[in-house]
């Protein structure tokens, strides 16, 4: 009954919000992003303890530049979140472009499926709309909201492009019932952020910090023989996207355990260092910092 309760309070205000055009959202994004970072300070800290170890090379006024930077486009794509609920799919496909997506129309030819892998950077919602340009079944993979009126909306707008939501715990048992039905589809995993310890099966360094890794989407490649692909999401200005498509492998059975991880990640530092600003550092991504298992 409580999440009823804060569901119908709040989601009048989203929904409402949610239809305003871009440019008067814009605008308040730009007053949240005073508030937040001003006056309510919302993980500063974090975001600066990120920055400092993942930059050492930089000056103090070089990070504080990095650190407000983020914080606007954080806040902004928080509205263009909300602005998912509504949008349609054809404003999406105007502001997210994809550069070569004739990339999958050859790649579909070999009959295998594809894990796509890629990070918390710029904006990762509206990679949703690849599902409208490509032959594969698509599927994401994500963690459910708690409160379950909010979980069915946030299922419901993420889906509109016709992709399959599932839970991450749920990802090996949906690939194995389309391998076992000859259904060749595509998984979306987001792989940068933090395991939990006690799930880490490999430490590596990643922006320089040994931390914890996620391996789920070499260990899928392998088990299941499908095709891994990178997507490399660039910020062309406010609102507007492209994603650009290379594959990491072909043969992902072929390479030892954790270089396909490594290769990963590579490709994930090179971004983040090509413009820090529009990486997710309100996530606390080092906290597992000097807790690597001795060899």
């Amino acid at each position: 009954m409580v999440n009823f309760i804060i569901f119908i309070l709040v989601y009048p205000i989203i929904w409402l919000l949610s239809i305003l055009p871009f440019r008067l959202l814009y605008i308040i994004s730009d007053i949240m992003y005073f508030l937040i970072y001003y006056v309510v300070g919302y993980r500063k800290k974090v975001v600066l303890y990120n920055l400092k170890l993942a930059f050492p090379e930089k000056s103090n006024n070089e990070i504080e530049t990095i650190r407000k930077k983020f914080y606007s486009h954080f806040v902004d794509v928080f509205i263009e979140m909300i602005k998912s609920f509504t949008v349609s799919k054809e404003e999406v496909y105007k502001r997210y472009k994809f550069t070569n997506i004739d990339f999958f129309t050859e790649l579909y030819k070999d009959g295998k499926s594809v894990i796509l892998v890629g990070p918390h950077y710029a904006n990762w919602e509206w990679i949703m709309s690849l599902d409208s340009f490509v032959d594969y079944k698509g599927y994401a993979a994500y963690s459910k909201v708690k409160n379950k009126y909010f979980n069915d909306k946030v299922l419901k707008s993420r889906a509109k492009f016709g992709t399959n939501l599932i839970q991450t715990a749920k990802v090996v048992g949906e690939i194995q019932q389309n391998q076992k039905n000859k259904i060749q589809a595509m998984y979306g995993l987001l792989s940068d952020q933090s395991p939990q310890i006690k799930k880490t099966f490999y430490w590596s360094e990643f922006l320089g910090v040994k931390v914890p890794i996620h391996t789920g989407g070499e260990m899928l490649a392998k088990r299941f023989d499908m095709n891994m692909v990178f997507m490399e999401v660039k910020k062309i200005k406010r609102g507007y996207y492209e994603t650009t498509f290379s594959l990491i492998t072909d043969n992902a059975k072929t390479f030892p355990n954790y270089k396909l991880t490594d290769i990963f990640l590579e490709k994930v530092e090179h971004q983040i260092r090509s413009n820090p600003e529009y990486y997710f550092w309100t996530h606390n991504r080092f906290k597992h910092k000097d807790k690597a298992p001795v060899d």
